[in-house]
């Protein structure tokens, strides 16, 4: 896929410079909304099991029932510059909208469907007016397009619940001609800053012809931000509802990633769901992916009358009200320069010669952060300027929090430092004298394999190239035999394939077993090696690929032999 996208990208400006504004941006504000907010989340007298916008999925709604929803679609309230207004107050940066979800219906004015928001009772094209909303207040804006689609009556596969006419063939490449031809329309009148794509799951880039699209859209915008939901990885990857274990690292930096989240439990509006995060939970995620490297696309649910629910809006607004006053640690702030937390109880955040120590729990004892280089020179707590007593010695460096009332969400410790901040992200041995090699530490060399966490999964995964390879550093200090042990899983009929860990001129090989699933992991012992106190590289490489991927990789353990 990798090789793909180098053909892709001869159109458009370099990655670095079109992603600037993004990966400085951090806070971005998902709309959901379409025909799905009239039922919200009940149809025909029965509540719906499940999201709001696949209600038509979810209760098997024949077309020539759902169609007319259309006429029913009046958000007489909606008000364009009061949505990017809120997007402004709670301290976004950018808009993402779906233009059209996977029910088929597009709110912009289209000229290949007529199934579209200009045949519907409110006639005016509301896509435009958010595009012209944003302009006026500064605010980004991207478009989501679902790829799949169970309205149109050339997609394939045929949703099971939709009948078609006697003697009706589908025709997928004329599905394919519909849907480029709406891209463009999109790119053409309207110059989003990127496109969000969706639903790609039902078929391969190929299928897709993902190469194509993604080289039409960067030949008109050359500056468009696209995700990775053709199946092309694109500029980002996008985890739904969670915030990976670390950020993904690999030989050639870190790989860009954005997490959506709702509010509540649903995109669409359910008028049934009030689960609602709290503004501290909202907060603290926003904070826990900055320190990994991430964006944070937080949904809305505007009703069928084109309103924000109030409960959405008040918890948009206090987390603008931190962020006015906390702002400076998010925006344009870089990852945190450990592996994984440098301590327990929050992330870091970095910009320029300053590191922010994020506390979500105001410890009563002091805290060690390990690994450190970089000389401290003063620490202080940011809201008032109380100092931080602290101690530095060697790569420990101890802080001592003062006795003061915490912030609610996120007590910040401003650590100043000589220079930049330097790390030693080397792994050490634990008390017993193993060492833990997890994927979370690893860094990944080549170009499909990364790390995956949620749904099961904490491991390096698509390792589908048998020219990717992945590494720790670890320091051992208590030398001695270790027994080798590897936990990993792999899908059925996808065994067999070899590969070699090799450290400190040793090498252990082993033939990956079938394990039942992707998320059913087992561990083997590969055998022992024996290690002097120093530095190490444990790398772990294929050597002959049988399935279509490697292995779901969790660890590496090293566990002293008695």
């Amino acid at each position: 896929m990798w090789l793909l996208l180098a053909s892709v990208t001869a159109t458009q400006q370099p990655q670095a410079d079109r992603l600037t504004w993004w990966r400085e941006a951090k806070f971005g504000m998902f709309i959901h909304w379409g025909l799905y907010a009239i039922p919200a989340g009940e149809w025909k007298g029965k509540r719906i099991p499940g999201i709001g916008e696949w209600i038509m999925h979810n209760a098997q709604i024949p077309i020539q029932e759902y169609e007319p929803l259309v006429q029913q679609f009046n958000p007489v309230e909606f008000n364009a510059d009061e949505w990017a207004q809120l997007a402004k107050e709670a301290g976004m940066r950018y808009i993402t909208i779906t233009t059209k979800h996977h029910d088929g219906f597009c709110i912009f004015d289209s000229a290949l469907t007529d199934y579209d928001i200009m045949s519907t009772p409110f006639k005016r094209d509301i896509i435009r007016e958010l595009v012209d909303a944003c302009r006026r207040h500064g605010i980004r804006i991207q478009f989501y397009y679902s790829l799949l689609d169970w309205h149109h009556p050339h997609y394939v596969p045929r949703p099971k619940w939709v009948q078609d006419p006697p003697g009706h063939q589908r025709d997928f490449n004329r599905y394919l001609e519909y849907m480029f031809g709406q891209i463009r329309e999109l790119c053409e009148k309207y110059r989003p800053d990127g496109i969000w794509f969706d639903g790609g799951w039902e078929h391969p880039p190929q299928e897709w012809q993902a190469e194509e699209l993604l080289k039409m859209i960067w030949s008109i915008l050359p500056n468009a931000v696209v995700n990775n939901r053709t199946g092309l990885p694109a500029d980002y990857d996008t985890p739904e509802q969670y915030v990976p274990a670390a950020a993904t690292r690999t030989s050639e930096g870190i790989r860009l990633w954005e997490t959506c989240m709702t509010m509540n439990d649903t995109w669409g509006y359910r008028k049934d769901d009030f689960n609602y995060k709290s503004v501290r939970q909202l907060i603290q995620t926003l904070v826990d992916i900055v320190s990994k490297g991430g964006n944070f696309l937080l949904n809305v649910g505007p009703m069928a009358n084109g309103k924000i629910p109030s409960e959405q809006v008040s918890r948009l607004k206090q987390m603008g009200a931190w962020l006015r006053q906390y702002g400076e640690v998010i925006y344009g702030a870089e990852l945190s320069p450990f592996l994984a937390h440098s301590h327990p109880i929050g992330g870091c955040t970095v910009k320029g010669n300053r590191l922010f120590v994020h506390l979500f729990e105001y410890p009563a004892d002091p805290i060690e952060i390990r690994g450190l280089k970089t000389k401290v020179t003063k620490a202080y707590i940011m809201k008032d300027g109380t100092p931080v007593e602290f101690k530095q010695q060697n790569l420990a460096l101890t802080l001592v929090p003062p006795p003061i009332v915490p912030d609610p969400y996120d007590t910040i410790v401003v650590l100043e430092l000589e220079a930049k901040p330097e790390v030693d992200n080397a792994l050490y041995q634990a008390k017993d004298g193993s060492v833990d090699l997890h994927a979370r530490f690893a860094t990944i060399h080549g170009k499909t394999a990364r790390y995956e966490y949620g749904g099961g999964k904490d491991n390096i995964g698509f390792w589908t190239n048998a020219n990717d390879w992945v590494s720790w550093e670890f320091v051992i200090e208590r030398g001695g035999n270790f027994q080798v042990e590897i936990v990993y899983a792999c899908d059925k009929g996808t065994g067999g394939s070899e590969f070699a860990i090799e450290v400190a001129g040793q090498k252990l090989t082993g033939i990956v077993e079938e394990t039942g699933s992707w998320t059913n992991f087992v561990t083997k012992t590969l055998g022992a090696i024996t290690l002097q106190p120093a530095r190490y590289t444990l790398s772990v490489h294929p050597q002959k690929m049988k399935g279509y991927a490697l292995m779901n990789l969790q660890r590496i353990r090293l566990i002293p032999k008695q």
